[in-house]
């Protein structure tokens, strides 16, 4: 299929099997996970990755967007880490006595925001209008992003020490929670075997994962995707789960109307 071409339900998928076949040269296991990052990125969501150190949540973000054929950026958050680190700023040029605008790491195609918990509230709703308007505010200006802009954000749950729990608006603005647990034994004999000699953290590239895809034909795989009709049944369904929810005594807090939108997105 051609760029110019109208993709089909059936080109999606096609891509997407392309896609879990290059994250697989370097990812063992983690099925359920890639198909749900498959999903976030048609859906235009964003998701948030759980689980304990070493078990490739960074890792997996990095292949996704080498195979997806997208600027990747990455944010390690600290608990010293600023706004202005994330979004950027205007910086005065003594050259040419005006202000140059200076993108932050935030201006990519997909963002990995690593250890999110670590940082204060302040530096997390730096987030917030850039997950859901796709757009970054700068000294009153707006700064628009990639129309396919995705978060992939990841947490440790094991440690409270120096973690901030994310803000309810923060949290509702994720499509998925996914939580990644250790691997299977004969996974984790796949993984040792084929990195045990290894020195260093792994590249994509250097386990050559390719590009299937980028981001002109994302955006029409993404088209062809939303112009799938949605049912009255399904809608129907959709809303009383999400309003069962709030009635649930088991939950503290029910899910919105932004997580009913999501939800049939």
């Amino acid at each position: 299929m051609t760029e110019s071409d109208t993709p089909t339900l059936a080109d999606v998928a096609s891509l997407a099997g392309a896609i879990r076949a290059q994250i697989g040269k370097a990812v063992v296991g983690q099925a359920e996970t890639i198909d749900h990052l498959l999903i976030a990125l048609m859906a235009r969501g964003h998701v948030l990755l759980e689980g304990p150190p070493g078990t490739a949540k960074t890792f997996l973000a990095q292949c996704f967007a080498a195979t997806l054929g997208l600027d990747f950026g990455r944010i390690q958050f600290t608990p010293d880490l600023m706004p202005g680190d994330i979004l950027g700023s205007n910086l005065f040029n003594f050259q040419t006595s005006q202000f140059t605008l200076t993108h932050g790491p935030i201006f990519c195609d997909l963002l990995l925001a690593d250890e999110i918990n670590r940082t204060p509230p302040k530096t997390q709703a730096a987030l917030l209008e850039a997950m859901q308007e796709r757009r970054v505010t700068l000294d009153g200006s707006a700064h628009p992003l990639p129309a396919h802009f995705t978060v992939v954000a990841t947490q440790n749950p094991i440690e409270s020490q120096g973690v901030y729990p994310l803000p309810e608006a923060q949290l509702d603005r994720f499509l998925f929670k996914l939580l990644v647990g250790y691997p299977s034994l004969e996974e984790e004999c796949r993984i040792v075997a084929r990195y045990g000699e290894n020195r260093g953290a792994p590249r994509p590239a250097d386990l050559g994962i390719e590009a299937v895809t980028n981001p002109a034909q994302l955006e029409a795989m993404t088209r062809a995707v939303a112009g799938v009709t949605l049912a009255d049944s399904v809608t129907d369904y959709i809303v009383r789960l999400v309003r069962a929810t709030r009635e649930s005594p088991d939950l503290s807090n029910g899910a919105s109307p932004r997580a009913a939108v999501l939800l049939a997105g």
